[in-house]
């Protein structure tokens, strides 16, 4: 339907997800290439990224994938992803900053290094990259077709679920505070700043609660909508706010959670049930 190619397509679009070799990033990033956008897939293992993209060139899609390695923990990882980048090309219409890391251990257990460690991948390193790719996506933003910069928060960075990962839950809070203030800040640079806010998926993080389908049905039973998040859960949320639908939307915290945020009684991994 014309309606929903007008909405929705990401032809001619050119993005970079990072972590994107797995869970949340491998499925947005699958989202877009189905969608007819050309994808760089970066994360610090190049060799998976490569094989993703491998993967994702053989589907019966418009668009087009390359994978590579690329680390965004510090400031000279970062530097060279986006010397790669700038070598693959001049221009870039989406950044979704979805590489992490998680530490849990309980309070009287929990190291000094686990906040440092967390904290200079999940908010450090995402304001980094943003902030040394402005100026490739201004040089694509316009006031119809602004350039769209996703970051990953989750639910335990909007309710008060430690669930052992203090650093990592404090992690996401400061990606979704920083996420509205970028959206402000940039609005008249024409990038618009969401971010996603999402409950359990299946994924490398939590695969201590969700590897199998008798686990992800478990935790899916603490979810007030009574089910894990799917593929389609993100493939929806990232052509929304990366389509011309989305692209009055800045500022938002999308809670692709199945309702937990709402429920002050959530049991996230079904750990105290």
């Amino acid at each position: 339907m014309k309606i929903l190619e007008d909405l929705f397509s990401m032809s001619g679009k050119t993005a970079l997800v990072t972590g994107a070799a797995t869970g949340i990033g491998r499925m947005a990033a699958t989202a877009l290439v189905n969608a007819g956008a050309h994808v760089m897939i970066a994360s610090r293992k190049g060799d998976a990224c490569e094989a993703v993209a491998a993967e994702l060139n053989a589907l019966d899609a418009t668009g087009s994938a390359d994978g590579f390695a690329g680390d965004v923990s510090s400031k000279e990882g970062i530097d060279a992803l986006v010397a790669d980048v700038k070598k693959r090309t001049d221009k870039l219409h989406i950044l979704i900053n979805n590489a992490g890391i998680t530490w849990g251990e309980p309070m009287k257990d929990f190291p000094y290094e686990a906040w440092g460690k967390v904290l200079d991948v999940n908010v450090t390193g995402l304001f980094y990259l943003s902030q040394q790719l402005l100026p490739m996506m201004m040089a694509t933003a316009t006031k119809e077709d602004p350039a769209r910069v996703i970051n990953l928060g989750s639910v335990m960075g909007t309710a008060a679920l430690g669930e052992g990962a203090y650093s990592y839950s404090a992690s996401k809070a400061a990606v979704h505070h920083i996420t509205k203030i970028m959206a402000r800040e940039l609005a008249h640079k024409n990038i618009t700043f969401n971010a996603f806010a999402p409950g359990p998926f299946q994924s490398k993080m939590t695969a201590f609660a969700t590897a199998t389908d008798e686990q992800a049905e478990h935790v899916g039973k603490g979810v007030p909508l009574g089910r894990i998040g799917s593929p389609d859960d993100i493939a929806g949320a990232t052509l929304y706010l990366c389509g011309k639908g989305g692209s009055y939307i800045t500022g938002a915290i999308i809670p692709l959670d199945g309702g937990i945020h709402v429920n002050p009684e959530a049991d996230l991994f079904g750990m105290h049930r």
